[in-house]
Order: C-alpha cells, then structure tokens, then sequence
C-alpha cells in the first residue's frame, strides 16, 4: 500500500435515483373480515434441510437471543416468575436478575411483543445486560425493542446509539457525494457502469403501472409482471372492491438472442376478469404461483393460487391453495426458497407482529404444504412486511419493511442470511437502492449482478415502470468479508472527517458512501477474492486513492495528509541550475491540480528552495524560477484563475539541513514545498499579492 498517494485516473460513479412507490393494487389489501382467534401451531421451525450452514465468517452473526414459543402459544405469562424477577430486580441481584429475565422473556409469544408490560421487561434485559458488560445482547435486545415498541423508545434508542457509535453505518450525504463526484469527473477518466437505472423499455413496459415482477425458468430469462394495461371492463364487482385498480393482469416478456426483453404479452392461461398479480415461477419454467384478489371461491381479500403445465406443455386450470395456506384477510407476494420447498409469503392476518408480517410454509413429505408459520421478531415488527424474495442461489432472504434501526424512507428493501436454518440481524441494503419513496416489488437475478423493481417517474406518480440497474455491493447476497480502515495523520494522530468509497473494479459497482467516524474509521462488508478501488476525499485533506485485493477480513490504517501540512514530493527534483519540469515530476503534480479543482476554497503557495552551493542571489532567482514553472504547470494543465496559485522562493535562507555533509543532505534542501490554505486565511500567507511579481531582492 502506498504511503500516501497513487496515480488518479481510474474512477466510476453510479448514478441513483431514489424510488418513490405508492403501496398498490391488489398485491395490497382492501378491507377486512372478521376471523376467530387463531389456534396454537405445533408443528417445528424452518425446515433444515433448505438452509445448509455456510462458510462465512463474522459479518454475519446469528441472533443471540431465541423464541421457541413462536408459533407455538400466542400468549406467555409466568406470575411465579415474574414475581421472582421483582424481588431480584429490588435485591440488586444483577447477575441472577439478568438470567431469570433472559429466561423469561424468550419464552414470549406473539401476543407478548404487543403488550407493553411486556415490552418493557425487555426494555429491563437490554438494560442489564448492558449493565454487565454484555454488549451484544445489550444492543441486540435494544434492536428488538426498537422494532417492536409502541410506545416512547427515545431512552432505548440513546442507549443503543451509544452502544454502536462507532460500528453504526454512517452513509453519507448523497448530494455531499454526488459534488464530490461531478468535480471527480471534471479530470479523471471515467468509465460509468454499464446498465444504470435502465428502463425496460416499451416491449414491457406501458403507459399503465406496470410492477409486482419475477424472474423464471432455468436461464432466468422469462420475466413475469403485473400490469394494468388491459383497459378491459371488469364487472360490477371487482370495481366495487377495488375501483382504482380493477384490470391487474399478469404479463410476460421473454429475453431475446440479443439480450433484450422482447414484447411483454397477457398471460391469458391464467389472466380472467379478476385481478390477478404478484407471479412466481419455479426454476423449471412449470409451476406458478400467483394471487387472485375477491373471487367467489376465495378464503379473503386476496388469495395465493397455484398452476401447474402438464405433459403437453399447456398450463392447467389453478387451484386456490386453499384454506391450510389462505386466510379470512390478505395473502400476497408468494415466493419459494433455493430449494423450492418453502413457500413464502406476506398477509395480514390476525396474530401477526404488526399490520402485515411475512410467513412460510414448509412442503410436506407427500407433497402438501405445512400449516404457515410467522418468520419471527427478528423479521417482521410493529410495522409492515412486504415481497420476501429469496435468492436462487444463496442463503439469503431479502424483503421489505416498513421499519427498521436504519431506514431511508418509506419501505426500505433489507436482507437477512440463513444459516443453520436461523436468520440473522436484517441488513438495509443501502441509499444507492433505498430512497426516501418505498421499495418493494423487486427481484434479483440469479447471478446477483441486476436488481428489478418499478419506480414512479415523479414523486407521488401512481403510474410505475420496470426498471433494472447494476445491483449495489450492499444488496449482494455474497458480500461476507469486513474490509475496515482508521484515517489518520501519521504523525499527529490527528483524525479527518470525509466521504470513504470503495469501488469493485471487476464488476464496476460502487459501494454505498460512507463518512468517516468520529474516530477516523470506517468499514464495509465485500465480496472476497475481488479487486477494489479505495477512494477517500474531504475538505481537509488529500484525496487517498488505493487498488487493493480482498482475501478475507483485512484492516488498514489509513495515513492522510492534512492540506494544513507543508507537502514536498521526492520527484519534483530539478537538474542542477535548471528550472525546467522534467516528465516524472507530472503525476505528483497532477494530484495537486486534481485536489485543487475539487477544493474551489482552497489556494495553494509554492516555495523553492536550494542548497547553499553558488551564489545566494542566483540560488533565490533559481528557487523562484522553479516555483513560478510550477505554478504556471497548474494553471494551465487546471484551467485555473491565476490567484489560485501564488510562487516563492526562499533560495537557499531556510534549510532543512544545515550544514550538509553529502550529496543526499543537499537534496533534502533542494526542495519544493506546496502549502495549501483555505481562501479566507490567504492573509496568513507570506506573499499576498495574488499578482506576484518577480524582484531581485
């Protein structure tokens, strides 16, 4: 790694646009009906067999805490022990106190985490836990509690921000970085990243919404839409239930030899005078899942159906899922995992966390699907969950909620890793996907390099069309290796406050932004065995620029250079009696110009020196003469106003060295410095002419 500096050139930049979504259609529900209580579920957790464990390493980590009681009973109440807990928690007995409570509150229901009695008892373990020293269930609990907590969490949400003040994500400014950037582009070479934010095009998309997509078949090469484009006249009914959004029909665009989506057409084996939407297509191309909203043989708003091909290749009459995966409300955005043996899906059934949480069910040794179960409190919360949607290839769940610790928006889209059959602490996937509008609707392809979901041209908009872009380093599902860095000023410890960004330059994607922290870090979570570019840029000091490769977990310490340092540069090394530039000394000063054009604040004052050999007056001269071939190699190589730069020199009066023994002390004296300075404190600065003029004195 280089100490300071490499060559500036190679920069990428990804353009966003933030996604502002209305919640629509008939993938969303329309009005309740009233349903009895539901029972107790007996049967066990996820099935094993789909979530192998996997070889990464401790970016993921799997909750601490565990809720065998979910899906079990609605309701957990232990007076014995909650009387145990009052007199521990009166006795001081901190340690006992904390294992009794641990112990009680993950034997919590549903129900529980709906109850603000009983959201304050894990109020209490986050507390005590915290109390002891154990940091990671202190801020797991508060994460929880955070998700779940109907009441006034701002003492929860200090005590946890003060727990991750310096492992939160700070993302920064997009329009800070978009400035940073633009003025990037001005003198590097760009390369932009192929494929950004690329509207399908008219062969899918329409001058209605079209939204709700998944990928299918083997290739991926099948996509499947909602759209309600048809315009044809639906009945009586279904604009009485639905008067806004009464023509969803399911739509489907196949790629073509040439790698584009070809004309999007009904899918009239499935589409009739109900609306259909949400598609889902196995791997193999033969069955679909989908939703049909307010049929007569439906079990409530919307209803998950499924259809099969047969022998011939024709597809056959659907079948409503019926009542063991249907329910009196809304059920919707049906998905399968890697394995195609779990069915996920959202509803807002009663007994859920929140308004509407995601579910799954497990296929059955003959065939049939498991009684739907409740992800849990780690995935679903208080608010809303939408379009689980799990990769084809790796262990990871991506959905999207409408509340979490880090959210940018409306909903954001996050993703959660599997492993041993549990799902970690959900990941936001970043600014570069979520915006301030709502997320959702999405699909990634197998190879995780595209992401596919509607976005509205304007804010507010209802009318939505397809888009597709590179998909960020964040929303990887692979993405399992912490690269972390510490800025600081070699000498003085001194810490810099800037924008960090990595870019991978094997697929040209550029990670999220980030600021750096308050103690000079940062970090970020990568693919391993990649080549990357690190960028860091601030107002305070030299932009660093890095090509490194990662193999596995790494930390670097990070020297920057503050533009309040006087800088010198090993080449900037004239012949002797010489004022001319020589060709090696370009890239050095090219990273001055680069910083310069960047920082429109900033001036810069470049000072000559010499050794003592010769004449003192000519060694002035000559020093001045150097920094004035400087100077104007800014300028003009810059297109800069002439008093951005000013030139001195100080011949051979202020030597580092005095007295040189050798040829190499004499070198140390035969030096160029550059001192730059913000524009306001130019008073400060020796010579402030800005129209300076050479004298012989």
């Amino acid at each position: 790694m280089e100490k300071t500096f490499v060559r500036s050139g190679l920069c990428l930049f990804f353009i966003v646009m933030f996604f502002v979504h209305n919640p629509i259609y008939g993938q969303r529900k329309k009005k309740k009906k009233a349903e009895p209580q539901n029972k107790e579920q007996k049967d066990s957790g996820l099935k094993v067999s789909e979530f192998e464990p996997t070889a990464i390493n401790k970016v993921v980590r799997l909750p601490g805490l565990k809720f065998p009681n979910i899906n079990r009973i609605p309701y957990y109440r232990n007076d014995k022990a909650l009387a145990q807990i009052a007199r521990l928690e009166r006795n001081k007995q901190w340690a006992e106190y904390r294992e009794v409570l641990y112990t009680y509150v993950t034997s919590f229901g549903i129900q529980n985490f709906l109850r603000k009695e009983d959201m304050d008892l894990i109020w209490r373990l986050a507390n005590v836990s915290e109390h002891e020293g154990d940091r990671a269930l202190a801020k797991e609990t508060y994460r929880l509690l955070l998700r779940h907590y109907r009441g006034d969490f701002s003492r929860a949400l200090k005590h946890y921000d003060e727990l991750v003040l310096f492992e939160k994500p700070l993302y920064a400014n997009l329009e800070d970085y978009y400035r940073l950037v633009d003025k990037r582009a001005l003198i590097d070479t760009l390369t932009p990243p192929e494929d950004v934010l690329v509207d399908m095009g008219g062969y899918v998309n329409s001058q209605f919404s079209d939204y709700g997509m998944t990928l299918g078949g083997e290739e991926q090469n099948r996509l499947l839409f909602t759209s309600n484009r048809s315009g044809r006249d639906t009945s009586a009914f279904n604009r009485q239930f639905n008067p806004s959004h009464a023509n969803e029909d399911i739509y489907v665009s196949e790629k073509t030899e040439f790698d584009m989506w070809g004309p999007a057409e009904s899918f009239d084996a499935i589409n009739t005078k109900y609306n259909e939407g949400s598609p889902y297509l196995t791997k193999d191309g033969n069955t679909l899942y989908f939703i049909r909203c307010m049929t007569p043989d439906g079990y409530g708003d919307c209803d998950i159906y499924v259809a099969k091909k047969d022998a011939e290749g024709k597809w056959g009459e659907p079948v409503n899922m019926g009542p063991g995966i249907n329910s009196y409300a809304w059920d919707s955005h049906p998905s399968l995992s890697m394995t195609e043996d779990t069915l996920y899906f959202a509803s807002d059934r009663k007994g859920g966390f929140g308004n509407s949480d995601i579910y799954y069910s497990v296929k059955k040794s003959d065939g049939s699907w498991s009684k739907p179960k409740n992800i849990g409190p780690f995935i679903n919360s208080r608010g809303s969950e939408l379009s689980p949607h799990p990769h084809v290839k790796y262990p990871v769940l991506y959905f999207s909620s409408s509340l979490g610790v880090v959210n940018f928006g409306g909903f954001d889209i996050y993703k959660s890793f599997i492993v041993d059959g549990n799902f970690t602490e959900p990941k936001n996937v970043g600014p570069l996907v979520n915006g301030s509008g709502d997320e959702y609707y999405f699909a990634i392809d197998s190879d995780a390099k595209q992401l596919y979901y509607a976005k509205s041209r304007v804010k507010g908009d209802p009318n939505l069309d397809l888009q597709s872009f590179p998909l960020p380093m964040e929303a990887k599902p692979n993405n399992t290796v912490r690269f972390s860095g510490r800025v600081v000023e070699p000498t003085t410890g001194e810490v810099f406050k800037g924008v960090v960004t990595i870019i991978d330059l094997s697929d040209r994607v550029e990670v999220a932004p980030k600021e750096i922290r308050e103690d000079g870090s940062f970090d970020f979570e990568l693919v391993n065995e990649k080549k990357y570019l690190l960028v860091i840029e601030g107002d305070n000091f030299f932009q660093i620029e890095e090509i490194f490769f990662v193999e596995g977990d790494k930390h670097v310490q990070i020297p920057a250079i503050s533009v309040n340092s006087s800088l010198s540069f090993a080449s900037i090394d004239f012949d002797p009696g010489s004022s001319k530039l020589k060709p090696e000394m370009e890239n050095n000063l090219h990273l001055v110009v680069d910083f310069l054009v960047k920082h429109e604040n900033y001036r810069l004052l470049v000072t000559g020196h010499t050794d003592s050999d010769g004449n003192s007056k000519a060694n002035l001269r000559l020093s001045k003469e150097r920094a004035e071939s400087i100077r104007r190699f800014l300028i003009n190589y810059g297109e800069m106003e002439e008093n951005r730069v000013i030139a001195d020199g100080k011949g051979d009066d202020d030597p580092i060295i005095y007295n040189p023994k050798n040829e190499n002390e004499k070198r140390l004296n035969r030096r160029v410095e550059f001192k730059i300075f913000l524009d306001e404190y130019r008073i400060s600065v020796p010579v402030t002419d800005d129209n300076f003029e050479w004298s012989e004195d």
